[in-house]
């Protein structure tokens, strides 16, 4: 089980606090305090289960390491990222969210509530799932079930968190993928903010709370670069409808 977190932050004494809870509740933490630290980390040999980065960092900051983390083009740009923002700044947290971190949390925050959301985010990403030097072995001698959803020319590998559409590969963050995958289970059907808030985000759909609504925007972007053809519709006041061939008329 991959259960390393690195933890990007500048303040030692934060740092040294968030790391010690975090420990005990059975991670290893890797501490760094700078932006180019962690990049180097990142891009290495060494694979996190999750990153805990903060926005306000010495030369480069949060920003720019999430925006070079999701532009690796190696497993690694794939890990969740949890963004800690000073006083929960709305512009903050809604730019983190557009350029692909899965959750943010505003300072002061609790390490209870960081470990409970990186919980949240693990269960619901194949980045947290089993790997190591067994791997392989394990997949060769234990066929994996492999679960591959289709709708119109939209195809999501769920076993190999891949996405496709027309056959051409579509690059997509982990809670990307887990958003497209609830959209495409039901498709055809309505999904509620609040079901995604709590299958996707793994927490409540607060007030005024509009992580929901970037994501899928983000989401959208991808699916379908001049929106008109997007899959995904809004319907105001409900939720999000992946649609069916027969319904995008």
């Amino acid at each position: 089980m991959l259960n390393r977190i690195l933890l990007v932050e500048d303040d030692p004494e934060l740092s040294e606090l968030v790391a010690e809870y975090l420990s005990g509740e059975g991670w290893e933490i890797e501490v760094v305090h700078r932006g180019e630290e962690a990049i180097s980390r990142i891009a290495g040999l060494e694979a996190f289960a999750a990153i805990v980065l903060d926005v306000m960092l010495p030369g480069l900051s949060g920003f720019e390491v999430l925006r070079r983390v999701r532009a690796l083009e190696t497993p690694a740009a794939r890990t969740p990222i949890v963004m800690l923002t000073a006083r929960g700044d709305e512009v903050d947290r809604v730019l983190g969210l557009e350029m692909g971190a899965d959750d943010y949390l505003p300072k002061p925050f609790s390490s209870r509530e960081l470990a409970a959301r990186l919980r949240a985010i693990l269960r619901r990403t194949a980045i947290g799932s089993a790997t190591g030097d067994g791997a392989d072995e394990a997949l060769s001698t234990t066929e994996m079930p492999r679960t591959i959803l289709r709708v119109g020319e939209f195809e999501l590998d769920v076993a190999a968190h891949s996405a496709r559409r027309g056959g051409v590969a579509i690059e997509l963050t982990a809670l990307e993928l887990r958003l497209l995958e609830l959209l495409m289970n039901h498709a055809g059907s309505v999904v509620t903010r609040e079901q995604i808030a709590h299958e996707v985000l793994g927490r409540r759909l607060l007030l005024y709370d509009r992580s929901v609504d970037t994501h899928m925007s983000n989401l959208r972007r991808k699916l379908a670069p001049d929106d008109e053809n997007s899959p995904v519709k809004t319907l105001r006041g409900t939720g999000y409808l992946f649609a069916l061939p027969e319904q995008k008329s």
